[in-house]
Order: structure tokens, then sequence, then C-alpha cells
């Protein structure tokens, strides 16, 4: 498997007024950014809680921030990292491996399959874990992100993507 761009993909909230926001950045191997895309806030109604109860948040992250986001990229990714496991219902939408990639202290699924990932930058290992449709390809993932691994901190952009939807939240609320 061949991966020449990485798609982050998140979803954020400020505060509880503000609603649910999703983010993709798209990087090369090297985690510089190619493209970004934001969604708009989503606040759910009082009557769409009460209709979605238990299944709203998936129902967001993976009908409502992952397909638009992911459909809306200038052009294809190879692979799409994920922290939340609920996003991992976009493997199921998509045609594009999403594997969700978290620290080894974290909760993992209980239906999937985890590798691990060596992780110099934080002194210990990372793991990833894909829904059904790609688990299959989860040893030839793993090996590719340990090779990024080895040269990049591949959680880091995480954190760009958080303060950019913040800097993007602020923008639109100084307009």
């Amino acid at each position: 498997m061949q991966v020449n761009k990485i798609g982050f993909l998140e979803s954020y909230s400020t505060d509880p007024k503000s609603g649910l926001m999703g983010a993709i950045l798209v990087t090369d191997v090297e985690t510089k950014p190619l493209e970004f895309r934001v969604t708009a806030p989503i606040k759910p109604t009082n009557f769409q809680k009460t209709l979605y109860g238990d299944v709203l948040l998936e129902h967001i992250q993976v009908e409502l921030i992952s397909v638009p986001l992911i459909n809306a990229l200038s052009g294809e990714v190879d692979l799409i990292l994920v922290r939340d496991p609920l996003f991992l219902g976009a493997n199921e939408k998509q045609n594009v491996r999403v594997v969700r990639i978290f620290e080894k202290s974290e909760k993992k699924n209980n239906n999937s399959i985890t590798e691990e990932i060596p992780a110099p930058w934080n002194g210990g290992e990372v793991c990833i874990e894909s829904g059904k449709k790609f688990q299959s390809e989860l040893p030839e993932i793993k090996e590719m992100l340990a090779e990024i691994s080895s040269k990049r901190n591949i959680i880091e952009p995480f954190d760009r993507l958080k303060l950019a939807c913040e800097q993007v939240q602020l923008q639109k609320t100084n307009e």
C-alpha cells in the first residue's frame, strides 16, 4: 500500500452553544499541509436529540461531518486517521481507509483488532484500529505508519487541526 496523502479528521466543540465543528487536514507523508476543510458548527435541535437518542453523536460524526468533508476534498486521500472511534463508521460510507490512532493507555473498541506502532517522539507506542472493512490491511497500514512515526509525531497534526478550528471559530465570532 502506497500512501502519499494522509487525512486527519476530527470534531471539536468550543462551547456547548456553538455546536460541533468537524475538520480535516490533508498532509503529505511528512505531515506538511496540502488541504484543510471545515464544517459549519452543527447544532442539533431538541427534536433531533429526541429522535436520534443515543445514536445522535455517531450520526453527526459520520453523516454530517466525515462524509461531507471527505467528499469535498479536491483529490483522493490514501488514509484517514481519526481519534474518535465513532468516525470508524465512515469506513462503511466511503471508499477510503479510516483508521483510529490513539495512545496505548486509551480505551480501544471491543470489536476491533489493534496494532501497536513504536512512537519515539512520545517514548512509547501508539495504537491503531479499524472497522471490519479494512482490518485485513491493518498490518500493512501499521508498517507504513511506523515508518512515518519514526520521523514525525503522527498525532501532532490533530493539535494543529484543533488550533485551526479555534481560529476559524474566532474569525466567525469577530465578523
